[in-house]
């Protein structure tokens, strides 16, 4: 999934990229408002984060300007100003969620996939791929309707998986994503085992020496 962030802190656009990035994401970022508006133009984007105080450009007049010329990519609006005037002008003028910061990086995270899943036909509740069917809310994984049980590690991999369709994720993305501490050495192959031994030995493809990916 590629990421658009538009957040003039230097400080915090580097630390929100390095750690989208782990988590598996492609990421563009800019500290500007007239730079970010160009990036909104020029860059295909899945999901734009955006601060609305912004250096030369706002960010509320970025996000106008990028609906007036019909951009329709998910906008998620980051800012330190807590107010029901700024969420609610924010809103009217097309932006699809709100973050106010401090935010927690993995709230950041499921905005962002929720976002995507929104833009993309599915409820925030339920995600579907071929034959298996994810109710998000629960946590439950359905085979052709069958209940499939599987253990937090591997339904942790699998969603990750499914929200970055057709892009090789590395060892170390999956890894920094799904373990707090560092995992034992064939920690992940286990788990990629044991989902494709409960939902299809097709379901996820290695490319070797780099990482796994699910096909679009």
């Amino acid at each position: 999934m590629k990421i658009l962030l538009i957040e003039d802190d230097l400080s915090l656009a580097q630390g929100v990229e390095s750690s989208l990035r782990r988590r598996g994401y492609q990421i563009e970022s800019f500290l500007r408002g007239d730079h970010g508006l160009l990036a909104i133009r020029d860059l295909s984007a899945d999901v734009i984060i955006l601060d609305l105080n912004l250096p030369v450009l706002d960010g509320l007049e970025v996000l106008s300007q990028a609906r007036a010329k019909g951009v329709t990519t998910p906008v998620l609006i980051t800012t330190a100003r807590d107010t029901i005037a700024q969420r609610i002008k924010g809103l009217d003028l097309g932006a699809d969620d709100y973050l106010v910061k401090p935010f927690d990086m993995d709230e950041l995270d499921a905005r962002i996939r929720a976002l995507y899943r929104r833009a993309h036909g599915r409820s925030n509740d339920e995600l579907k791929y071929n034959d298996i069917q994810v109710l998000t809310s629960a946590r439950q994984v359905y085979l052709k309707g069958e209940f499939i049980e599987l253990s937090r590690r591997e339904y942790d991999l699998l969603l990750l998986l499914l929200d970055n369709k057709a892009q090789v994720l590395t060892r170390r993305q999956l890894e920094e994503s799904l373990y707090e501490d560092e995992p034992e050495s064939n920690a992940l192959e286990v788990h990629v085992h044991n989902l494709r031994k409960k939902l299809g030995k097709q379901l996820i493809t290695t490319v070797r020496g780099v990482g796994y990916f699910v096909a679009a």
